[in-house]
């Protein structure tokens, strides 16, 4: 099944009741960035169009560009309604034509536009299907692998916080960062509850419980291997030989 995480303040709108008419499994938590999180770290910033002036008027869009960009996310901006709207209602449309422009070219957030509430629920899903599909791979192919750090000088403790942390599966250096940042200590972090580590950015449930499953595994130097462990925790029929 689809899953699509939800911010709380699109509660209001059609669009998640919508998703679920169509099979989504839709999951309300509070982004820090964007209105819903498509995967692990895709998020897509919903605008109607009436909103989408206001922001640009009022100079709140670009520091929500700004705030996309630094999350270190794939983000998307989509845009729901009719442009062509603006043109009759003021003379100021082409900030805004200008401002989506700006989202795209200096900032590499791509542009969807939309009809209306539904299309929006048709796109999101349609997104959340295409890159959630890429992703059912065995096992630990579900979370990227990072390139290993070169070993911090042994002062410089935050950036040895940073190292350990980031060896985890699917915790590069930005979630390392954002997790650390979050809970303030990597102890604080380790054990911090599956439910707390998946309020983060970027943490999805399935990546909190393996988290707390490598920690609590026995370790014995007769082991069953990587292959093992996981079998447990994925099941047999996931893991790559």
């Amino acid at each position: 099944m689809v899953k699509v995480y939800v911010d709380l303040r699109e509660k209001a709108s059609h669009v998640p009741r919508y998703l679920i008419e169509m099979g989504v499994s839709v999951i309300y938590k509070q982004l820090e960035v964007g209105d819903y999180m498509v995967t692990e770290d895709t998020v897509i910033e919903r605008k109607r169009v009436d909103d989408l002036a206001h922001s640009v008027f009022e100079g709140r869009f670009f520091d929500q560009v700004r705030r996309l960009r630094a999350s270190g996310l794939r983000t998307f901006i989509l845009v729901e309604g009719d442009l062509m709207y603006l043109r009759r209602v003021t003379s100021r449309y082409r900030a805004v034509e200008a401002a989506l422009v700006t989202a795209v070219i200096y900032n590499n957030i791509p542009v969807i536009y939309t009809r209306n509430a539904k299309h929006t629920a048709e796109t999101i899903k349609l997104i959340a299907e295409k890159l959630q599909a890429t992703r059912r791979t065995p096992a630990l192919a579900l979370f990227p692998t990072y390139r290993k750090q070169q070993k911090p000088k042994e002062q410089d403790l935050s950036e040895w916080q940073l190292y350990v942390l980031a060896s985890f599966p699917g915790i590069g250096p930005t979630l390392a960062d954002r997790l650390l940042r979050k809970f303030g200590s990597l102890r604080a972090v380790l054990e911090a509850s599956p439910v707390e580590l998946s309020r983060v950015e970027g943490v999805s449930e399935e990546k909190a419980q393996l988290i707390k499953h490598i920690l609590d595994y026995p370790y014995s130097k007769k082991h069953e291997g990587v292959g093992g462990g996981l079998e447990r925790f994925y099941g047999k029929e996931h893991v790559k030989k």
